[in-house]
């Protein structure tokens, strides 16, 4: 009953993890509502696979590996802080460009593979991501891991961070929201695009 209960407590840290708001959440709702339904999912579940890395590296021990040698910590953070300013740049240079109204708008601006591999990119991209997953499995596995965890876990992690997020572009790419992206489409990816640019900022800059 014990590892049970773990289950039940990481599964509940990793989806208050998940449904604040980040880099993740802002890169799925744009997708959704920019592209489509699907280019949202495709997003998402980028996101979830995401989470099922960190969820194996966490498992792994790779947490210590961070506190032994600083500087890898320090390099993930600056790759990922330049993911972060590289995807803003995109989203602020596309502000400008308009989109016509029809399910078929941005679809081949972004092909679902390549959105599944920015959603990954973007999960990734954000090291202390693995930190916080290593600090909720600390806490929160017991002692002796089950060898069916290393599994379990990363099947939870996926399946709370792909369903946040489908859910997320399923809300999103409905008429409403997409028609309100459609009129304030400059307004929105501007300021969509200094948010991610400033998080890929703190991320470079909180470094050391």
């Amino acid at each position: 009953m014990h590892t049970y209960m773990s289950v039940f407590a990481i599964a509940g840290a990793l989806a208050a993890g998940a449904i604040s708001p980040g880099p993740s959440f802002l890169f799925v709702a744009r997708n959704s509502i920019a592209l489509s339904r699907n280019h949202g999912v495709a997003t998402a579940l980028g996101m979830g696979s995401g989470a099922l890395i960190f969820s194996v590296i966490a498992l792994l021990g790779v947490h210590a590996v961070f506190l032994a040698v600083p500087m890898i910590f320090w390099l993930l953070k600056i790759l990922g802080g330049a993911y972060l300013v590289y995807l803003a740049v995109k989203i602020w240079r596309s502000a400008n460009t308009p989109l016509a109204q029809g399910p078929e708008t941005g679809a081949t601006n972004l092909s679902l593979r390549r959105a599944f591999l920015f959603g990954l990119f973007t999960q990734l991209s954000n090291p202390k991501t693995a930190v916080v997953f290593a600090g909720v499995f600390s806490a929160l596995l017991p002692q002796q891991i089950p060898l069916y965890f290393y599994a379990l876990i990363p099947l939870v992690a996926f399946l709370i961070d792909a369903g946040w997020y489908v859910i997320v572009a399923f809300v999103l790419s409905a008429e409403s929201p997409r028609n309100a992206y459609l009129k304030y489409k400059k307004i929105v990816d501007s300021t969509a695009g200094c948010v991610m640019g400033l998080l890929g900022l703190k991320l470079i800059f909180n470094s050391r």
